[in-house]
């Protein structure tokens, strides 16, 4: 299955123009909510972002410090965040302990667009 370069770096693209926050959660989310109340532990406002970039095609989501930690618990996943819309998630490789009234940080991670298909 072919998929154009242009169409990998549109959705690449959307992600990076349109996330508000990202949010380190407790659990995987399925929406909204639950990535930005329900499992949140807390977020990043207007995280920095590289790219369309590579082959496959990836953005960086640039690293930090200063994430505002907002509730006790183990991240296990992260999630971005936009007006309502959960865009994308997926695990951590390793749970991190999170405790308000402390900052958290992430590396550089990517989020790279893979396409499959077969009838």
């Amino acid at each position: 299955m072919l998929v154009a370069t242009e169409a990998k770096d549109a959705l690449l693209n959307y992600i990076k123009m349109n996330t508000t926050e990202l949010h380190i959660c407790s659990q995987e989310p399925a929406d909204y909510n639950e990535a930005s109340l329900v499992y949140s532990l807390g977020v990043k406002n207007a995280p920095g972002f590289t790219g369309p970039q590579g082959d496959p095609r990836s953005i960086t989501i640039n690293g930090f410090s200063d994430g505002l930690a907002t509730a006790t618990g183990v991240g296990t996943y992260w999630a971005l965040v936009s007006l309502g819309l959960l865009l994308t998630t997926n695990s951590l490789l390793e749970g991190i302990n999170i405790v308000p009234g402390f900052a958290f940080a992430f590396p550089d991670f990517y989020i790279m667009t893979l396409v499959s298909g077969s009838i």
